[in-house]
C-alpha cells in the first residue's frame, strides 16, 4: 500500500468528521474535500472490482471502516456519496457483500443514533 493511499484515507476520516461534529462554512468546506478525496479514490480503482486488483486487498481492508460512517455525514451534511461518487459507491456496496466485512461493521443506522449521541455531547446541536 503506497503512502496515497494511507493520507487518502486520513483526510478523508478528518473531512468525515467534520461533518457532523460542525455546522456552516466549516462543514461545507469538509464536505468538499470529503468529495474530493473520494473522487480521488474512485480514479485509482480504474477498472478492478478493488483497489488495486481484482480482489480484497490491503486498501479495501484499510478503507470500508469508514463506509458505515457515511449515512451519518449524508444526513448531517446533506449530500449523497451515491450521487457525487457512483464508481466508489459500487465499489463500497461489493465490500459490504463479503460476509466478513458485512459482520465487522456497525448498522449504518445505528450509527447514525450514536452520531446523534455524540452532537448532543459535543454541543453540536
Amino acid at each position: 500500500m503506497n503512502g496515497g493511499f494511507v493520507l487518502s484515507i486520513f483526510i478523508l476520516y478528518d473531512a468525515g468528521r467534520k461533518k457532523w461534529t460542525t455546522t456552516g462554512e466549516v462543514q461545507d468546506v469538509a464536505k468538499k474535500e470529503f468529495i474530493e478525496v473520494i473522487k480521488t479514490l474512485e480514479g485509482q480503482l480504474r477498472d478492478n472490482l478493488y483497489f488495486r486488483s481484482e480482489t480484497f486487498g490491503y486498501v479495501d481492508l484499510y478503507l470500508i471502516p469508514l463506509y458505515c460512517w457515511f449515512h451519518a455525514y449524508e444526513m448531517y451534511a446533506k449530500f449523497s456519496v451515491a450521487a457525487e461518487c457512483p464508481k466508489f459507491t459500487v465499489w463500497a456496496k461489493r465490500c459490504m457483500q463479503k460476509e466478513s466485512v458485512a459482520k465487522s461493521l456497525p448498522d449504518e443506522k445505528k450509527n447514525l443514533g450514536f452520531v446523534a449521541e455524540l452532537r448532543k455531547t459535543f454541543g453540536v446541536e
